[in-house]
């Protein structure tokens, strides 16, 4: 199944080779004059300043062999040699019965070849209730996933928990400290309770002092090193403790993922890969790539005299220091966080051997990834370019900083789901939606305007750009927002059962109006839409198609009566588009990872 704009760049190429022009310059876009062509080439410009010609006339030359394309109700050149195509009704009808019977793509094409791909994302820590820094990541790295399985690639998610550090150290001498947990500070074997010894309510509130105190008291600071390395050692008490607070956190985090429509496929941790490190340091040794660094052990991964050039704020470029070693091995003997990465890249070569992996994490990491990536190129861990990391930009307050609480503090991400499932209450009832639902369906339905109205808002950014955080905006039923697009999607639901009810039936598309052609047009769009948020690794496309969809059809139900259209082809007709409409909304906002709801 093949859009529009591709058939039609086709057709131009072959015209234009016929001319004896490279067909590379024969680009087809959406046209910038809606009013004057749907679609139009730009390439005799460039194609004529290399032969040497005039470019109006060899424009009107391809416009001529493309004057008999059936698919074509006009070609014309206009200005200095612009190519304006205009699809005929006819081409328009045929590709809006394709688009209407794909019910499970709605005209979007899957790739040549799929690929097994695993998409890292996530990343929250064991003993620590999310936050709204893990919003970005959450949102973005389940649409990622969503849609390259829609395009048909295999694909894992990877919670990647943070659940082998010093932080698990300090928490470990923190319980043993409070008495919490005496029967695992024994040495020997045990056995040890079945019954978790602490809450996650228990680690959140132990986990800030406990690291405020290592910052003030070195005591305090070594015995929780050597909690740590006997914990990665293998001591069992130890061991039997962290499955504990591995345990209780998973489930929280579940739980709230479970809120968001978020989940993975692999829950593994940083702990998983500790089986590979002295494996992988004994390796990197081998290869000659781990050396001796002020007692530390590291991999230098930049090559002799290399220097980069790096964007500041300001827009200017200068040259920047090429990155630094990944450290492996600390001075203590400690494996560090790149060394965990690393060896996380070895278990996922040899569990899954994917021909991709996608780290979506804060842009601020962007260093430490090209670290790890070049380490691992190096040693033959992973093929040069299977590898990316996808950064993100921040969710700001309205003082441009990074999203706080009124008192300061970072918001629970449980918090701000809850405020934002109030503020999506009043809004219904403010605009008198869901008052003939029961207390059930409405609570579900404000639950998926909530959720519609954070996700929409993050993922309408571009992936690498920071965003204001209103949730008065966000939450608006006009504009460019999540519940709009719910509201569209509710309308063509409640338009589809009347029609049924009326007993009328939907027939092919036969196109004649002009917002039956807007209609159409955006429809075949899809499907470049798909394949651009795919290429870039950006959700926002897929967002921004969405939009431009439910405003298309808005304007078609405007424009074009239904069921009290003057005949019953006609009404069959628009019920077909007004399906198709519905289908490719519905597709699109569940890329998105947006439910929608039956009825407001």
């Amino acid at each position: 199944m093949t859009d529009l704009r591709t058939a039609l760049g086709e057709a131009v190429a072959t015209a234009f080779a016929a001319e004896g022009v490279d067909a590379a310059l024969a680009r087809v876009t959406t046209s910038d004059r809606p009013d004057l062509a749907d679609f139009q080439s730009n390439g005799a410009l460039a194609a004529a300043k290399a032969l040497k010609t005039n470019p109006r006339e060899l424009a009107g030359r391809v416009a001529e062999r493309l004057g008999a394309d059936p698919r074509l109700s006009a070609v014309e050149v206009a200005g200095p040699g612009f190519i304006n195509l205009k699809v005929a009704d006819a081409a328009l009808s045929a590709r809006a019965a394709e688009v209407a019977s794909d019910a499970d793509h709605a005209g979007a094409s899957p790739v040549a070849t799929p690929r097994k791909v695993v998409i890292d994302f996530g990343g929250p820590n064991v003993a620590k209730p999310m936050h709204v820094g893990h919003l970005r990541s959450a949102i973005i790295g389940e649409s990622l996933k969503r849609l390259f399985r829609f395009r048909g690639d295999t694909v894992w998610g990877d919670a990647h928990f943070g659940d082998w550090g010093f932080q698990m150290g300090l928490l470990i001498v923190a319980c043993g400290d409070e008495g919490l947990a005496e029967p695992f500070m024994a040495e020997g074997e045990g056995p040890f309770p079945d019954q978790s010894p602490v809450t996650l309510a228990d680690l959140d509130r132990m986990y800030p002092l406990a690291a405020g105190r290592a910052k003030e008291d070195p005591a305090f600071r070594d015995r929780a090193r050597k909690a740590t390395a006997e914990l990665q050692g293998g001591r069992p008490g130890y061991l039997a403790l962290w499955r504990h607070f591995v345990a209780v956190s998973r489930e929280a985090l579940v739980r709230e993922y479970g809120t968001l429509a978020v989940d993975f496929d692999l829950w593994n941790g940083e702990s998983d890969a500790d089986s590979l490190i002295a494996g992988m340091v004994a390796d990197l040794k081998t290869k000659g790539l781990l050396v001796e660094d002020d007692g530390a052990q590291v991999v230098h991964v930049a090559r002799p005299g290399e220097t980069r050039k790096k964007k500041l704020a300001d827009g200017s470029v200068v040259e920047a220091p090429s990155p630094p070693p990944l450290l492996v091995v600390s001075s203590e003997g400690s494996a560090m966080y790149g060394t965990t990465d690393l060896a996380t890249i070895l278990m996922r070569r040899n569990d899954i051997d994917p021909d991709l992996i996608l780290y979506v994490v804060d842009e601020r990491q962007a260093e430490h990834f090209e670290q790890v990536f070049r380490a691992a190129y190096l040693a033959d861990y992973a093929q040069p370019g299977t590898l990316e990391h996808l950064g993100f930009g921040t969710m700001n307050g309205t003082d441009g900083k990074p999203f706080k609480t009124r008192a300061g503090g970072v918001l629970k991400l449980n918090d701000l789901i809850t405020q934002a499932t109030d503020k999506a209450r009043e809004r219904l009832r403010e605009a008198e939606l869901g008052a003939d639902l029961d207390e059930t369906t409405f609570e579900d339905t404000a639950r998926k305007v909530a959720i519609a109205a954070l996700k929409f808002a993050d993922l309408s950014n571009g992936r690498t750009t920071s965003y204001v955080f209103d949730l008065d905006r966000f939450m608006s039923f006009e504009g460019k927002t999540g519940p709009y697009l719910l509201y569209q999607v509710v309308r063509i639901k409640s338009l589809l059962r009347r029609a049924g009810e009326q007993g009328a039936a939907a027939v092919p598309v036969a196109v004649s109006e002009l917002a039956e052609r807007d209609l159409v047009l955006t429809l075949d769009a899809f499907d470049q839409a798909v394949g651009e948020a795919y290429d870039k690794r950006s959700p926002h496309v897929i967002a921004e198609h969405a939009y431009r969809l439910a405003q298309a059809f808005s304007k078609f139900y405007a424009a074009c009566p239904v069921l009290a259209a003057a005949d019953p082809a006609t009404v069959g007709s628009r019920l077909t588009l007004s399906k198709a409409a519905l289908d490719q909304l519905v597709i699109a906002l569940g890329l998105l990872g947006i439910d929608s709801p039956e009825r407001m």
